[in-house]
């Protein structure tokens, strides 16, 4: 096992029993002791558990937002491939906002290429963006969330308000038809709020586990967004409701 799927396993096994030894997680991953150790010190400075003599115990309450560096590597190819489909539904010359989260940050790299100007709600999409050659960047103000660097506050709310977007492509962390678009962290529910009246066209983009899922604070509810995409296994009753609510929704194939 690979120590990415390895740190991946520990800290999710970590999550959801709430502590683990280090021969609990030794004999799950099949790896010596001395190495999940290492495993657990690296995992440690990275602020994803809490290391204590012989073992390891959970940083987060349950139902809390996972931490930006472990959501970012889960999932990465079906990201990829739902970043992929996004930008091909982007126009060159058009005017993109682009939300804080782990897979908008992968729409900001898929379109480093384009012919755009682009507002990125997050210091992550904002540093994969600087630089890229044809694309016009716009910097909003606000204050940096610590860990997730999403953008958040009155300045960015007075950004999003000078401005109109063709496509504003918008993060979640929970989507039903019932609940609506909800988030964790009631600053950037706000922030997605102003994306949403700033765009003439709002795309959601979501794993499949999110549209079965509502999270604490409530942005809009469905009918607010044009275009949902997702990854193919999303549960069928949850994208029909969606699209009975008048939400087109895409769903794309991840090749294992």
């Amino acid at each position: 096992m690979v120590s990415t799927e390895r740190h991946r396993r520990i800290v999710t096994a970590v999550g959801e029993a709430g502590q683990l030894s280090v021969a609990d997680l030794a004999s799950m991953t099949g790896a010596s002791e001395m190495t999940v150790r290492r495993d657990l010190e690296i995992l440690s400075e990275q602020g994803l558990l809490e290391r204590y003599r012989g073992g390891a115990r959970s940083v987060m309450l349950r139902g809390e937002e996972p931490p930006f560096a472990l959501r970012a590597a889960e999932g990465l190819a079906a990201k990829q491939r739902i970043a992929a489909e996004v930008a091909g539904l982007i126009t060159d010359g058009e005017t993109v906002l682009i939300d804080s989260g782990t897979t908008c940050l992968e729409v900001a790299r898929a379109l480093q290429q384009r012919r755009l100007t682009v507002m990125p709600l997050s210091l992550h999409a904002l540093n994969a963006l600087t630089g890229a050659p044809r694309l016009r960047l716009l910097v909003p103000g606000g204050e940096p969330r610590p860990g997730e660097l999403a953008l958040i506050g009155p300045l960015t709310e007075a950004s999003l308000a000078a401005v109109r977007f063709d496509t504003a492509v918008l993060g979640c962390c929970g989507l039903t038809a019932a609940d609506g678009l909800t988030a964790y962290d009631l600053a950037e529910a706000a922030i997605k709020r102003a994306a949403i009246s700033s765009a003439r066209r709002v795309i959601a983009v979501a794993e499949a586990g999110k549209l079965s899922r509502t999270a604490l604070a409530f942005v809009a509810p469905a009918a607010a967004l044009n275009t949902v995409v997702t990854e193919e296994g999303a549960p069928q009753d949850a994208t029909e409701a969606l699209a009975a609510a008048g939400v087109t929704v895409r769903t794309v194939r991840v090749t294992p």
